[in-house]
């Protein structure tokens, strides 16, 4: 019986031991070809995103509100192929900042971006055109996403000209606003169950490392 408890708890540490090695190379694949995103918030992003799918999850998006709006500060990656697809620049809630997003909100007529990860759920076409709807996986830090409206859209205040004329992006609602240019591209490679995750340093909080309380909001739809 000792015996056998042993070689069940030995193959398990191996079976854990390769399942990190190959998270490992994943994160070093991504970063190598995304070497300006925050190695912290593609961690956190992957780790979530992984436990959340079970591994199954093949494109994953990343924003950094650390930087500013006129930065181009969205990443879209390719798991599967372990590659970028694209980097674009994306807006932040009126309410969470200028230039610079710095609060965030899970409450309705907040006005604010919402953290954490996001899956993409279905694409219609509403007052903003095509647009892609997110069910935030992260009770009482994104679960209400649905209830708030947060989807991703196009916007004509999401462009290079509107920043040369006002110093930074245009700001909305509190979804994550792209280039009218991309938007169906970019709806395209999230919708129906792929992730978005959205990450600033504040996101320190071992709850969100963890991810201990997704499938949460999954479980009450």
């Amino acid at each position: 019986m000792f015996e056998r408890s042993l070689m069940t708890f030995l193959l398990t540490a191996l079976l854990l031991a390769g399942q990190g090695a190959v998270a490992d190379e994943l994160l070093d694949a991504l970063h190598l070809a995304a070497p300006q995103l925050e190695m912290r918030a593609l961690q956190d992003a992957l780790r979530c995103a992984e436990r959340e799918s079970a591994g199954k999850a093949r494109r994953l998006a990343v924003i950094d509100y650390s930087r500013s709006s006129l930065e181009r500060r969205l990443w879209v990656f390719d798991l599967t192929h372990r590659q970028l697809l694209q980097r674009e620049f994306v807006a932040h809630g009126r309410q969470s900042g200028e230039l610079f997003a710095e609060r965030f909100s899970n409450l309705s007529g907040s006005h604010q971006s919402s953290l954490g990860l996001f899956r993409g759920g279905e694409d219609y076409k509403g007052r903003h055109g095509h647009s892609l709807r997110l069910d935030g996986l992260e009770p009482g830090f994104n679960d209400q996403a649905r209830a708030r409206a947060l989807v991703i859209h196009g916007a004509d205040y999401v462009a290079p000209r509107w920043a040369q004329q006002y110093g930074r992006m245009g700001r909305s609602l509190g979804c994550p606003a792209v280039q009218q240019e991309v938007i169906r591209v970019l709806v395209d490679q999230l919708r129906d169950g792929q992730y978005l995750f959205a990450w600033h340093p504040q996101l320190a909080d071992d709850r969100y490392r963890d991810c201990a309380s997704l499938s949460v909001a999954r479980s009450a739809e």
